[in-house]
């Protein structure tokens, strides 16, 4: 066992050490962030926009107009995701090299619109909403990425118009920006006329087709899901936050997976994908945080005997129903705790199966795409996640599992410790009586 961890740690630590100092991984994720917010925000609406039976309380009439009513938040908001994303990429990435990051923001979304179509049905000067959402992901994200680096190199090599120093500090930025702008967005002008004489037409058809499709059919699977939550949790055993590190690579599949999912929703219709970014949030890390320890809390008060694993109980229980681990991470602890490693790495992947399982078979509905914020309580986060009550006792049935699976580690665990409190308590009964 001893062995097996340290050819993990040295293989994984040096991994994980790029992946976290990777500056175009910290701008994706950090981009998410940025556009978070302004997603839950309109998944909110969308919940209360579809409540269930609320068409056969208020009749079928009253409900459209409800529905027609709510729209514009989730149309404003999710349906063009990537707009913020992009923003959210190229401002953070820009700060990263110590530009001004309004104008890499900006300059990004700018490029991106240039990319983008601006014709539906023939009618022109208009852009779908396809284009912003989820088809428009990976080349929103591509494009903030190229953007911010061409905008960092025409600055670095000093293309600005310099202003006298009279001038307000507002008006001289944007000037400084302007040609490292002008320069930027006129190559991406000139992509997007190379891709109208290519049998793509567009570069969101070339994307699409060669990178997004292929990547999201692999990453909806169960096998890859897999993958990506052992992942999740050898990087958090090593004392690394594997969330943010395997999120950083994920989120942008599983976001445009939750976005499919979400237009299906809205339009009455199947939803295509099991696994998007609800499944992970909701099912597997959030019953507690990662490694779904809502239930090992639940088996520490118990069967917990010993001191240390009653007063971790009652540390950890108020953080752990808002889905917040790090007193159970720390405290048990987990990192680098050979004892726990097994029910650790198993009772995540067994989970991920039943609950692809459930939802393949038809027994509990799939996430509809809204993004329930992180904190939402286990049982009503499954609840909202898929609009239902099944999704709720979906959760409920695999917090029992996870404690099945902790339950023989738990209480190995605790003998260690209680045993370990009597030795002290004796020795130090023998010292006082010496």
């Amino acid at each position: 066992m001893n062995k097996f961890m340290e050819v993990l740690e040295n293989f994984l630590m040096p991994v994980a050490d790029r992946l976290n100092n990777n500056r175009y991984l910290t701008a994706l994720r950090d981009g998410f962030m940025v556009a978070l917010p302004i997603i839950i925000f309109g998944s909110i609406f969308v919940v209360i926009a579809n409540l269930p039976f609320l068409d056969a309380l208020i009749g079928e009439d009253a409900y459209k107009e409800y529905q027609r009513v709510l729209g514009p938040a989730s149309a404003g908001t999710l349906s063009i995701m990537a707009t913020f994303v992009i923003v959210g990429i190229g401002y953070k990435l820009t700060e990263q090299y110590g530009g001004e990051a309004i104008y890499g923001g900006v300059t990004a979304l700018a490029a991106f619109l240039i990319l983008t179509p601006q014709v539906v049905d023939d009618v022109t000067g208009v852009i779908s909403t396809e284009s912003l959402g989820s088809k428009g992901m990976f080349v929103g994200i591509f494009t903030a990425f190229i953007s911010a680096e061409l905008y960092r190199y025409f600055v670095g090599k000093d293309l600005t118009i310099k202003m006298p120093s009279g001038v307000p500090g507002a008006v001289s930025r944007s000037f400084s920006a302007l040609l490292p702008i002008t320069f930027t967005l006129t190559i991406f002008l000139g992509i997007r006329i190379l891709f109208l004489y290519t049998p793509f037409e567009t570069v969101q058809n070339f994307i699409y087709t060669v990178v997004q499709a292929p990547l999201t059919a692999l990453s909806s699977g169960l096998p890859a899901t897999i993958v990506a939550v052992l992942m999740i949790q050898i990087f958090w055993f090593f004392g690394l936050h594997g969330q943010i590190i395997v999120n950083s690579v994920m989120d942008p599949i599983w976001y445009s997976l939750a976005n499919e999912n979400l237009d299906a929703f809205k339009a009455g219709e199947q939803l295509p994908h099991i696994v998007n970014k609800q499944f992970i949030d909701s099912f597997i890390v959030g019953m507690g945080g990662s490694g779904m320890t809502l239930a090992v809390i639940i088996g520490i008060f118990l069967i917990g005997k010993s001191r240390q694993l009653k007063e971790l109980g009652k540390l950890g229980a108020p953080a752990g129903i808002f889905n917040v681990n790090e007193p159970i991470i720390f405290g048990l602890p987990i990192i680098m705790n050979p004892i726990v490693f097994i029910p650790w790495m198993l009772a995540p992947v067994i989970v991920t199966i039943i609950t692809y399982g459930a939802m393949a078979t038809g027994i509990v509905p799939p996430p509809t795409g809204v993004i329930v914020p992180w904190t939402t309580p286990t049982i009503l986060n499954g609840a909202i996640a898929t609009n239902s009550w099944q999704g709720g006792v979906l959760q409920a049935f695999n917090i029992g599992v996870v404690f099945l699976v902790w339950w023989p580690f738990l209480q190995v665990l605790d003998k260690r410790y209680y045993e370990s409190e009597e030795e002290e308590e004796t020795s130090g009964e023998i010292r006082q009586s010496s």
